[in-house]
């Protein structure tokens, strides 16, 4: 040997011999230089330990032991915020990086684990906890890891309270809630709720728990809780019914000017959707009809595949009662079949299901749809070659469809919306005419009155309201699809026209998520479109903002909460 080689030798088993060598010398008080006194509720027992392994994995033990406070040089060290068994767990897993650990004392250890600053135990518990989070432990574990400052598991915490909020209020420690905790939680943005009575009602669950003691918190509770978002109904049937209400006249005062203002059709304050509302899209036509129902999220701009509708459907109407979406009417153009459906399908986004609902008394395909006050409106339509005049109302509650006032004209293809609980429905085709005629539905008077036409005819267009503003978007006049978007003015009864779309389009999916337009999909010239474009009124600009999975028209969409999660898979394209 010339004496220029070298040995580079790791043993990778070496620290985990070396720490279980330490571990019999620990047991065996061998070698040991600290005695740790731990004595807690009457109950005390002396672990002997080595203090550079304690230090090696707590910084609180390493500052103990290095900083020149007095336990440095103690041989013995009283403890005394802990018990001896979480004591013991936490040195043992410093000698063997292992830690067993069940329900009923996870939250001890977690707490000691904290409190020594012993980081790969307070991630172990965290992770424990949050996978058996439930609606009748996760308000508790939730103050525990605020008080605690364990942030990542008040996170988890909170997230699923936002997400299972109507399980959570079916439990005690729901009803345990101070006043100020739960204005807290009803005040987040981020519950996700089929409908806002929800927590109206939650609250009311509340106060009754203990009347005596939490009726004066009612007007605080009202400050949280959106009332312009609750039905008119559900409003009226709170100041016949509610006892609470009587009792704190100021808040039934409140209540009752909302339901005035509702009745009178006056304008209200603009409705933001609590939690993370989606945009769903069902059926459609791209060769034939489709039975797929996807979801997309804005604020990923990522598609979602959901549970099919029973069967394929085009040219249904779609829209949210209570949080959940309805699938109205439409045709089935497939291979083997060509009928005009009656149908009317109820999507939970919370199971991810379907159910099927009572039948609009005649098939309607091209219909338009709209809701007022939990009932759903189908306007107009066709069904073979009889194209309809005539709206049927849908009441949840009952199921039941009946007939209420015909327009003036047949009218397939008309942009339906509400506005300040009227019902409006714009252009449309009856065959022969393309009108750019719009007529409103007064349901306290069930009768139909003309207001200002638009400046150009269509049929096909999608059609929203914000705020006292009615938006009709694209469309088909008889000869091209249209890029061109008016917007109606319900104040001034004036249409004008804004920006256009980058895409021409007809038979597309309208609607508004957050105070913001959304034109999905469609049909031009050159084809199917995939393209997703958003209309800001703050700014009067459209803008690309995503690709459906594929393209295709004729799909019914609406905006509803999050689906909850377990049944959906995300779609190819994304």
């Amino acid at each position: 040997m010339r004496g220029h080689g070298y040995l580079d030798y790791t043993l990778d088993e070496h620290p985990i011999k070396a720490f279980e060598r330490m571990d019999e010398l620990r047991k065996n008080s061998e070698l040991c230089d600290a005695r740790l006194r731990v004595n807690h509720c009457g109950h005390e027992e002396t672990f002997q330990v080595h203090k550079l392994v304690l230090a090696s994995c707590s910084p609180y033990f390493k500052a103990m032991f290095t900083n020149n406070f007095r336990e440095c040089h103690a041989e013995e060290i009283t403890i005394k915020d802990v018990s001896p068994r979480v004591m013991q767990k936490l040195i043992e897993f410093a000698y063997t990086s292992r830690i067993t650990v069940g329900e009923k004392c996870v939250l001890h250890v977690l707490l000691a684990a904290t409190r020594y600053q012993m980081d790969d135990v307070t991630k172990a518990c965290c992770d424990f906890l949050v996978k058996h989070l439930d609606a009748s432990n996760v308000i508790g574990i939730l103050k525990f890891a605020e008080q605690i400052g364990c942030m990542d598991l008040f996170k988890k915490g909170k997230e699923y309270v936002n997400m299972h909020f109507s399980e959570v209020i079916k439990e005690e420690e729901f009803l345990n809630l101070t006043n100020c905790e739960l204005i807290e939680l009803i005040s987040q943005e981020s519950l996700n709720v089929l409908c806002e009575s929800e927590i109206y009602n939650a609250c009311l669950k509340w106060i009754q728990f203990d009347m005596s003691n939490r009726a004066e918190y009612l007007h605080v509770i009202f400050n949280a809780v959106q009332i312009h978002a609750l039905p008119p109904k559900f409003i009226k049937r709170q100041l016949q019914q509610c006892p609470i209400l009587h009792k704190v006249n100021s808040c039934r005062d409140y209540l009752s000017k909302i339901f005035q203002a509702m009745s009178l059709h006056k304008p209200l304050p603009s409705i933001k959707l609590r939690g993370n509302p989606w945009i769903y899209a069902a059926g459609g036509f791209l060769q034939h009809s489709l039975a797929s129902m996807v979801a997309y999220n804005p604020g990923t701009a990522k598609w979602i595949k959901l549970t099919d509708m029973p069967y394929p459907r085009s040219g249904l109407g779609a829209c949210v009662v209570h949080g959940l979406f309805y699938a109205v009417g439409g045709r089935n153009n497939s291979p083997n079949e060509h009928t005009d459906s009656s149908a009317l399908d109820c999507f939970n986004p919370m199971t991810q299901q379907w159910m099927a609902r009572a039948p609009l008394n005649v098939p309607r395909n091209r219909v338009g749809v709209g809701v007022i006050d939990g009932a759903i409106y189908a306007v107009g339509g066709s069904s073979a070659s009889d194209h309809h005049r005539s709206v049927e109302k849908y009441d949840p509650d009952s199921n039941t469809w009946t007939f209420v006032a015909s327009m003036s004209v047949s009218r397939i293809g008309a942009g339906v919306t509400v506005c300040n609980y009227l019902l409006y429905a714009v252009g449309g085709f009856d065959g022969e005419h393309r009108w750019n005629t719009v007529e409103c539905y007064h349901p306290d008077e069930d009768a139909w009155h003309f207001v200002a036409p638009m400046e150009t005819a269509r049929s096909g267009a999608g059609v929203v309201a914000i705020d006292d503003n009615i938006y009709a978007v694209g469309g088909y006049d008889g000869s091209n699809q249209l890029n061109n978007v008016e917007r109606y003015s319900v104040e001034e009864n004036r249409w004008e026209t804004i920006a256009p779309m980058k895409h021409q389009r007809s038979a597309h999916g309208v609607t508004v998520h957050q105070g913001k337009i959304y034109a999905l999909g469609g049909f031009n010239l050159t084809g199917f479109l995939s393209s997703v474009e958003c209309y800001n009124p703050e700014c009067g600009q459209w803008t690309e903002v995503a690709e459906m999975p594929t393209g295709y028209s004729g799909m019914g969409v609406a905006v509803t909460m999050e689906p909850c999660p377990g049944h959906a898979e995300e779609c190819e394209c994304c």
